[in-house]
This record gives C-alpha cells, sequence and structure tokens, in this order.
C-alpha cells in the first residue's frame, strides 16, 4: 500500500509533501466527480485560484485517463498527472502558492489558506500545467462538456477556455490534445508495455515542456523572491528539461522521491545549500545538486542539456536515464563524474 513508504520518510521532511495516508496533501477534500465542481448556468466553472478546485483538476483527470493505462504498471497510482499533482501539494505546504509581494494574505495560514496568488511566480507556472491539459481533456471527452475557468477580480492575462486558450497557445494545446488523442490507441495496441509507457510519456513530457515554454510570461514575477529562491526557480525549470527527455514515469511513488528532497519554505536571502540549517540534510543536499546541474550547463554554454537530449535516444537510453536522474538525485553519494560520462558514452552510442 502506498502508505508503506510514506511512513519510511523522516519526518521533518514528510510534511513537505507526503501527507494524508500517503496522499497529496488535502486530497480527500478534492472533487472526485465533476459534478462536485463549482458550476454556473450549466457550465462548470472551477475556480484554479483555490487549492482545493485546482488540486480537483488533477484528480478528475487522474480518474478520466486511468482506464487507459492500464499498462504503465500495477499500482493505482502510475499516472504521469500524479507528479503534477503531488508538486501543487509540495508549492502550497512550502508557502509557494501565496501572496510573495505581501500586499495580500492570499495563502498564508492566516488568511485564505486556500487562496493561490496570481502574484505567486509559482502559481502562475503551475495554472497552466493544470488547466491546460485539463481543458484539453474534457475537449478530448475525458470529463465533461462545457467548461470555463473563473476569474476572481483582479486577476488579468490568463486564458480560461479550450478556444481561448487554443488560439494564445497553440503550440501548448495542440500538443495537449494529441496526448489525449493518443491514450486509446496506445491501450489497445499490440506494442510491448514498455514500448506503449516509453510513447505515451513521450507525449506527455512533449506536451508538459511545451507548457512551460507558454507560461514564461511569469517569468516577471519571480522579482518578488529573494535571489536564491529565483536562481532554485530557474534550477528547477532547467531540471524538467531532463526528467522530459527521459520521459519520466511520473507516478505516485517516483514523484514523492523527487519532490520529497525539495525545500520546504521559501529560500531566503544568504541561503546557502549545503549548510541551511532549518532544512533537512535532504534539501541541502538536492538544492547543491540543483544548482550543479545549472552551473555546468551554464560553463558548457547550454551543451549539457543538449547533450543529454541527445543521448535520450531509445528506450533503452531512456531507462538508463531515469535510473542515472534517481541516482543523481536522492543519493547524495553518487558521484557527479558517473553523471558526466554517462552522457558522454550515451551520445555516442546514439
Amino acid at each position: 500500500s502506498p502508505n508503506m513508504w510514506a511512513l519510511s520518510l523522516p519526518d521533518s521532511a514528510r510534511s513537505a509533501v507526503v501527507l494524508e495516508n500517503g496522499l497529496p496533501n488535502l486530497w480527500s477534500q478534492t472533487a472526485s466527480q465533476v459534478t462536485e465542481l463549482p458550476t454556473q448556468d450549466g457550465i462548470l466553472t472551477p475556480n484554479a485560484w483555490n487549492y482545493l478546485n485546482r488540486q480537483s483538476l488533477y484528480r478528475l483527470m487522474i480518474a478520466g485517463t486511468d482506464p487507459y493505462l492500464t499498462y504503465m504498471g500495477t499500482t493505482q497510482t502510475e499516472n504521469p498527472f500524479w507528479g503534477l499533482a503531488l508538486q501543487l501539494g509540495w508549492m502550497q505546504t512550502s508557502g509557494r502558492l501565496a501572496d510573495p509581494s505581501g500586499s495580500t494574505t492570499c495563502g498564508l495560514q492566516t488568511g485564505d489558506a486556500m487562496c493561490i496568488s496570481p502574484e505567486s511566480f509559482w502559481g502562475c507556472m503551475n495554472y497552466f500545467t493544470s488547466t491546460f491539459p485539463f481543458l484539453s481533456a474534457a475537449q478530448q471527452g475525458f470529463l465533461g462538456e462545457n467548461i470555463q475557468l473563473q476569474v476572481p477580480a483582479g486577476v488579468e492575462g490568463f486564458c480560461t477556455t479550450y478556444t481561448e486558450c487554443s488560439a494564445s497557445y497553440s503550440d501548448a494545446m495542440t500538443k495537449w490534445d494529441a496526448f489525449f488523442q493518443a491514450l486509446k490507441p496506445t491501450s489497445e495496441s499490440t506494442l510491448p508495455d514498455n514500448e506503449k509507457k516509453d510513447s505515451i510519456l513521450g507525449l506527455y513530457w512533449t506536451a508538459q515542456m511545451a507548457t512551460t515554454y507558454s507560461s514564461s510570461t511569469c517569468s516577471v514575477k519571480k522579482s518578488h523572491y529573494s535571489a536564491e529562491e529565483q536562481s532554485f526557480a530557474d534550477s528547477w525549470l532547467d531540471s524538467a528539461e531532463y526528467v522530459a527527455a527521459a520521459h519520466f514515469h511520473s507516478n505516485l511513488e517516483k514523484s514523492v522521491l523527487f519532490l520529497n528532497p525539495l525545500p520546504s519554505r521559501i529560500l531566503r536571502a544568504g541561503d546557502a545549500s549545503p549548510n541551511i540549517a532549518d532544512l533537512t540534510e535532504e534539501e541541502n543536499y538536492s538544492l547543491t545538486i540543483f544548482s550543479w546541474m545549472k552551473n555546468i550547463n551554464t560553463i558548457l554554454g547550454g551543451s549539457m542539456v543538449r547533450m543529454w537530449k541527445g543521448a535520450m535516444c531509445s528506450v533503452t537510453t531512456r531507462e538508463k536515464g531515469k535510473e542515472l536522474l534517481e541516482q543523481l538525485l536522492t543519493n547524495p553519494s553518487f558521484p557527479t563524474t558517473t553523471f558526466l560520462s554517462f552522457i558522454t558514452e550515451m551520445t555516442t552510442a546514439c
């Protein structure tokens, strides 16, 4: 059961991500049926600036696509959308969805704790990765029809319907459509399970990365944070390039490994890993690795990401790549030189 490993996590680290019987934060309070979302005049109107409503989008997508993903693995939590649901939970418990400008109490425990601030860089980025696939899934018939996202007062610059988002961000929306359209044919295909899985995860990450590039409008909101948090945000964005190219299987169990060591609070001026006193050893380690990856890539003029993408050229190299990333990000005794030599070796093998 998922609870087994949830309990084995250190207490200090557990609070950041895995809560409530091994499911994302407040999962039991999210909508399990589309009909539980707010409606107005027969149209579904979830408020994506409310944590429970936004988390419900993931829960409904998982439920709607699970029947077509039986080849992904043996547990009930193999859906790749679990990674995004856990990531949203981590953003919430680490205070990253709150108003960083301090001008409202949105997202603060003392204010509206379920509020997601449009001023939050993290909340802004995640708006795209939650609403784009949701609107596409609805359009492709995996959820209820007619969906129009609510726009709270003072929130501007975010598309709220499938038509509007497709017009403004056609690349990302087209790629989500391709992912959802491939679910049925892939599940019915006679290919071996590992190839079906690799192929559907390839489409998933293509859509995911296109969505991340679309959300570059959020970067102006980084200015609300310390230089340390900004640098972490950049490394976090960079790391997605690696997991995407490896077609990482972002199921619940694997995502916990990657998200659990992320910093459980917003970084402040003067925070320097691996010596941040109030963060766990794991959190300090992951920040150190993140900045190492970012620095190496910068020194190599962006070629480390390019070489890695080049090395991820087959189902086999992607399998190896996934194992390597897991080692690098979760095992402090893993030598970073091994990571670099693997990239060089694989690039020649492709």
